[in-house]
């Protein structure tokens, strides 16, 4: 989202993780802006009945954990390295600096944050109403639409049966039964146990 060389004109420093490293933990104080530069990063809560609640994957070149930032709330989420990863952190100070000085990058954040809450609203919406099939379809079809993947190619999910189960709000059990069933109506193909979208 934000070039590295503007990042680390404006302070950014990167920081290295390993492997199910926490980052920050829900409630704590927003003091930086993230970015991811190697790995993946996974955002997450835990409903009152303890259940985990994925809230999104990030990879390199995106940004997480911003809207504290800008309202001065803690973090309604917990951050954890899905790998070894490093990111760059730039302080509140510092992105608004870089923001003020650079519209383009504002206006490409700004973006980024609409589509978010877009996002939010559809799962929302699907987990408030919907079968199990139909959940795990619209999000995977969303991951595709963003992914823009070759035309005539089918499109690969990147994600694990868990990491689908925690962002749909599903047991695994029943994410593995919905992509068999999902996979007999010809809506998907299961090759290598990987998934891919027609």
């Amino acid at each position: 989202m934000i070039s590295e060389k503007l990042l680390e004109e404006f302070g950014g420093q990167k920081r290295a993780l390993s492997k199910n490293e926490i980052l920050f933990n829900e409630g704590n104080r927003a003091l930086y802006y993230w970015q991811v530069a190697e790995g993946s990063i996974r955002m997450f809560n835990f409903s009152e009945d303890g259940q985990e609640f994925t809230q999104g994957i990030f990879g390199p070149g995106e940004s997480f954990g911003e809207p504290p930032l800008f309202c001065d709330f803690d973090y309604p989420s917990s951050a954890i390295a899905v790998e070894e990863s490093t990111v760059y952190r730039l302080t509140r100070e510092s992105l608004f600096r870089l923001l003020k000085e650079n519209f383009d990058v504002h206006l490409e954040i700004t973006t980024t944050l609409s589509k978010r809450l877009q996002y939010k609203a559809m799962i929302l919406r699907e987990m408030s109403s919907h079968p199990p099939e139909h959940r795990i379809l619209t999000l995977i079809d969303y991951l595709k639409e963003g992914a823009l993947p070759e035309p005539g190619k089918k499109y690969e999910v990147p994600l694990t049966r868990q990491q689908i189960a925690d962002m749909t709000g599903l047991r695994v059990e029943t994410v593995i039964r919905s992509i068999k069933a999902m996979e007999e109506k010809g809506w998907v193909d299961i090759v290598d146990r990987k998934v891919y979208r027609k």
